[in-house]
């Protein structure tokens, strides 16, 4: 009976573990992060708490709409540790994006956050893909008010389905989510990745990888 509780006891301790794997708990009240350190840390380093401003825990601007002036008809306006660095330690972001009429957020990933979106405006259809081998889309029409999570990691997208602009808010559970977008870095990646190794992946000629490579 002994052995069996240490062994749960083990077992208990392990999946915490690996429910804390994303971002630790902070050890502190705040870390304003020092954005003039040099030190290389896993984060930012805490600039002495003595010296903290309220400056260093607000961000201004989330009201003004981004341009969507691009190819995608999208603009992400982040709010992350570079931005504000009052949320250095805290787990958490946050994102404004605005949407052209048939604009897209087009197909990315965030590798170190899940994120939940709500629409503040317009008609959003969003969706996901679940990872191998299933592959199965998960997609909804969004309206105003409507809210909707993205796994982490988990490739997913946005585009606008109304006739007018819209634009949604994004909370996401790090302070540096990454964004990985897929068509960037599969065919705009520095150095290039080899065409044919693009061309057997996708099963398309090499001349469309060329292509393709061109554009980004």
């Amino acid at each position: 009976m002994e052995k069996q509780v240490v062994l749960l006891s083990l077992i208990s301790l392990t999946f915490y573990h690996l429910a804390c794997a994303f971002e630790p708990k902070p050890l502190q009240d705040f870390c304003i992060a020092d954005v003039n350190s040099s030190a290389r840390v896993n984060g930012l380093v805490c600039k002495n708490p003595i010296l903290a401003q309220a400056n260093d825990l607000s961000f201004s601007g989330l009201h003004v709409a981004g341009s969507t002036s691009n190819p995608s008809g999208s603009r992400v306006t982040p709010v992350t540790v570079a931005q504000l660095p009052g949320l250095n330690i805290l787990g958490i972001s946050m994102a404004r994006i605005d949407y052209a009429p048939r604009g897209i957020n087009p197909p990315h990933t965030h590798p170190r956050a899940s994120e939940i979106l709500t629409v503040l405006e317009g008609s959003l259809m969003v969706g996901f893909v679940s990872s191998n081998p299933e592959n199965r889309l998960i997609t909804k029409v969004l309206q105003k008010g409507d809210v909707f999570v993205f796994p982490a990691g988990l490739i997913h997208f946005q585009r606008n389905v109304g006739y007018g602009n819209a634009v949604a808010l994004a909370a996401l559970s790090s302070q540096d989510p990454g964004a990985i977008t897929i068509a960037n870095a599969v065919f705009g990646s520095n150095a290039p990745i080899d065409s044919e190794v693009l061309a057997k992946a996708f099963q398309i000629d090499k001349d469309i990888v060329d292509q393709q490579q061109s554009k980004f």
